[in-house]
């Protein structure tokens, strides 16, 4: 039986803590917030991020980091990529030398232009290939609620990838494994973006084909980065790819999904900030996946649009109008190289 230790307690963190446990785990999670922790321990809830959920009795939790990190053979990070690096100066030392790393997050660094994969493994001075990225169609309350999902375990060392396999793979939450984690990393970033946009389609009252164009040229932009820093393009074909991208952009559950719809709706950006309680990790990260491109020479029109509305003023219009006025070109492109 795998020890595992989830770092954090959202959404993502709670339900992944739960499908450890009912994938036979031994799972204890960890809350910064004491009153979350006993919420959790005591009650069997997290009425902030999982409402109507009950959570299994086997699930352990502590806001305690050594506690929970203590015999870890799983340690999974469930924080926000935003304070990521000063969360493991507090307690990464903590983490067993031989741990295998699960990241769960999907951004990348404003400044360092870094995968959250990345972060991780520079913060704690360690072989990045000791870092394993979970990424794929996984709402967090639709895994709550145990409904049928899958979920794609990345990394080129394909022994950590089947650990974390093992470790997760409840009844209703099918694991694949993967050694493309560049690839999946990204798709895993890009998506929150492109749900913004999709997002603000639909706030503006556009109707099916409009989303469904946005998706798709979305899914062209993803693939080109992710090409142009070393991924396969086939992978984007799969869950991490196209099967979290539709998800993310469609469902309302979605938190960036549901920040582009009110942005296209008409509310302001600080407005929706100020009433959610969630992270939308496209918001930040956008800027970053657009630096990116610039970087590796490669063109994301649509990211770029939501750069503009979410950080220097634009309208959702103005985008529509943007991406409508591009000179024309063939449906592929920027996948030569």
């Amino acid at each position: 039986m795998a020890k595992v230790a989830v770092m954090g307690s959202g959404s993502w963190g709670t339900a992944f803590a739960q499908m450890c446990v009912d994938a036979g785990s031994d799972t204890t999670i960890w809350a910064r917030r004491t009153e979350v922790a006993r919420e959790i321990d005591i009650e069997g809830t997290n009425a902030a991020y999982l409402p109507d959920t009950r959570l299994p009795d086997a699930l352990a939790a502590t806001d305690d980091p050594e506690v929970a990190l203590a015999g870890a053979d799983v340690v999974v990070l469930a924080v926000p990529s935003v304070g990521i690096e000063a969360q493991l100066r507090q307690w990464g030392g903590s983490i067993p030398a031989e741990a295998t790393l699960v990241s769960l997050i999907k951004g990348v660094g404003v400044e360092t232009l870094s995968f959250g994969s990345e972060v991780i493994s520079q913060s704690l001075d360690c072989d990045p290939d000791r870092v394993v990225v979970v990424s794929g169609p996984n709402l967090a309350k639709e895994c709550a609620l145990r409904q049928p999902a899958a979920t794609v375990a990345a990394c080129p060392d394909l022994t950590r990838a089947e650990q974390v396999q093992n470790a997760v793979m409840a009844p209703y939450f099918r694991v694949y494994t993967n050694p493309d984690k560049v690839a999946v990393e990204v798709a895993g970033a890009v998506k929150n973006v492109i749900a913004i946009a999709t997002g603000m389609a639909h706030g503006m009252g556009y109707g099916d084909n409009t989303r469904a164009a946005v998706i798709t040229r979305g899914l062209a932009e993803m693939t080109r980065l992710g090409v142009a820093i070393g991924g396969d393009a086939l992978t984007f074909s799969g869950l991490a790819g196209v099967g979290d991208l539709v998800a993310t952009c469609t469902s309302d559950k979605s938190r960036n999904q549901t920040v582009g719809a009110r942005l296209g709706a008409g509310e302001t950006l600080e407005e929706i900030i100020d009433s959610m309680n969630m992270v939308a990790e496209g918001v930040k990260s956008s800027q970053a996946i657009v630096g990116l491109a610039e970087r590796h020479g490669v063109d994301m029109p649509i990211a770029a649009g939501v750069v503009a509305v979410c950080h220097h003023g634009a309208q959702p219009q103005d985008l529509v109008g943007a991406l409508l006025s591009r000179s024309a070109k063939p449906e592929i492109y920027g996948l030569d190289g």
